[in-house]
């Protein structure tokens, strides 16, 4: 199973599918259904399960989302995660209970479980196709964002009685998303000075310090009645952006999180669905989705990102763009734990949308920017540092790996202009070290070790960074920051 996994992850990652789809058919395959013959149907634990797992995606995505391109996106996002949301469950509701005749419950649960975005498959898909900040900003933001009113809509329908009022509603919304906010910001801010202020024993602790902050403002956020996804992403935005010890380790240890938590949650699903019940709902779940693909999405987009006067190609992608996956699912296991009546039927029809259309969405979106003339492969690499702090010498040791694309290479040196306090004493390339002098030039591929005391180290990276995106003339040209000696 071990080597079935792996090479899923490997097929995802080259064909541009998202991992859902793989791992959603090895859960299949190991279903009653299929060559495993394993029988579940505990729609509880499965809904326990893919909650704990969508933490720990929400967390890896936040840490990987950068600061200064969600910034502009965050008005867009929020108009798409309300206002957006409304639309779109709306209009897929009707198409559900007039086209397929559906009753208007079932149909309004429907209508709001689809209209959640997946942040795994937005994550997976969007980082591997070369799009704009702005568009990249806007869809991650959006998938990290619109889980909590969701999540409301569908616990209120699927509630006994009667379904309350629209703006009591919107009240709970908008409060458990502030509430959210609040929390994950301050989590996150706590985390990040903590973690920046204290030596931890070992550097391996870093990676686990962070994850664990994520997931107590989760709780945190939930257990004061707020969107606990919500302050989960932002606590960890939050940490992904303060600069923290040894990141490229923490990075890649929530990355490796986060593909353990995708399979572990997809291959849950893919054992609680049954195939051969599935039959009658094919052309159920085809026709709702035409209509949450062709009409809500385009419709929640246009009257969404109105006020912020984009582009037609811009919103046509995003329309297009609008990945589901496990959290559609995961949220379609909500009517079967308080029994609703066909929730069976809500279940199957939300799986095999998600399967089809994330399956034709998912591999046409490189295609669909390059027609729209929307690729940004110009864009500049940027560095990877890792620092590990020097704490009885007051300083930093920072290591920089100049990747493929980074316009530091063919930069001298004495032409990075670091701040007094910050040499560069090492260079590693291909596999030999020595110490660089002024005219040192440096390439592509090169390990660089920067010392820098404490006053100047933000500085010293910052000055990298901006070399790293705009070449030897950064700050001269407005590209970064003048920090000559």
């Amino acid at each position: 199973m071990l080597l079935i996994a792996v090479a899923a992850v490997r097929v995802s990652s080259r064909s541009g599918l998202p991992s859902l789809l793989l791992y959603l058919g090895i859960g299949i395959a190991m279903g009653q259904d299929g060559i495993g013959d394993v029988s579940f149907s505990d729609a509880e634990m499965t809904q326990v399960i893919g909650y704990a797992a969508l933490v720990v995606i929400l967390a890896e995505g936040g840490l990987g989302t950068k600061w200064k391109e969600i910034k502009p996106a965050l008005p867009a996002a929020v108009a798409l995660s309300l206002v957006g949301v409304a639309v779109s469950v709306g209009v897929t509701a009707a198409g559900a209970h007039y086209l397929v005749g559906l009753d208007w419950r079932p149909a309004l649960i429907i209508g709001a479980v689809v209209s959640s975005t997946d942040a795994a498959a937005v994550f997976s898909v969007l980082r591997k196709v070369p799009l704009p900040a702005r568009i990249t900003g806007v869809l991650e933001a959006e998938s990290g964002f619109n889980d909590a009113p969701v999540v409301i809509l569908v616990v209120a329908f699927s509630a006994a009685g009667p379904v309350e009022h629209w703006y009591v509603l919107i009240g709970e919304i908008a409060l458990e998303l502030a509430i959210g906010a609040a929390i994950g910001l301050a989590v996150g801010w706590l985390g990040s000075y903590g973690l920046r202020h204290v030596a931890l024993p070992a550097s391996g602790l870093y990676p686990i310090a962070v994850m664990a902050i994520a997931t107590v403002a989760y709780a945190a956020g939930a257990m004061a009645h707020g969107s606990g996804f919500l302050a989960v992403y932002l606590a960890a935005m939050v940490m992904g952006n303060a600069k923290l010890p040894h990141w490229p380790a923490t990075r890649g240890f929530a990355e490796g999180l986060g593909w353990i938590a995708q399979i572990g949650m997809f291959v849950l699903l893919g054992l609680l669905v049954t195939p051969h019940e599935l039959a009658d709902d094919i052309v159920p779940a085809l026709l709702i989705g035409l209509v949450l693909t062709m009409i809500a999405r385009p419709l929640e987009v246009l009257i969404s990102l109105l006020p912020f006067r984009m582009r037609w190609q811009e919103q046509a992608l995003m329309s297009w763009a609008g990945l589901r996956g496990a959290v559609p699912i995961i949220l379609a296991t909500i009517p079967m734990v308080t029994g609703v009546a066909d929730s069976q039927r809500i279940f199957n029809i939300v799986f095999v949308l998600v399967v089809v259309y994330t399956l034709i969405q998912g591999p046409t979106l490189p295609w669909l920017a390059r027609k729209l003339n929307l690729g940004d492969s110009a864009e500049a690499a940027d560095l990877g540092i890792e620092s590990a702090p020097l704490e009885r010498l007051r300083g930093h040791l920072l290591s920089v790996s100049v990747p493929k694309g980074s316009r530091m290479h063919g930069v001298e040196v004495g032409e990075l202009r670091l701040p007094k306090g910050a040499s560069v004493t090492l260079v590693v390339r291909d596999g030999e070290s020595f110490v660089p002098g002024p005219t040192t030039v440096l390439r592509r591929g090169d390990e660089l070790l920067v010392v820098a005391t404490d006053p100047v180290r933000d500085a010293a990276e910052a000055r990298l960074r901006a070399i790293g995106q705009g070449g030897k003339l950064a700050g001269w040209l407005g590209s970064g920051p003048e920090t000559g000696r």
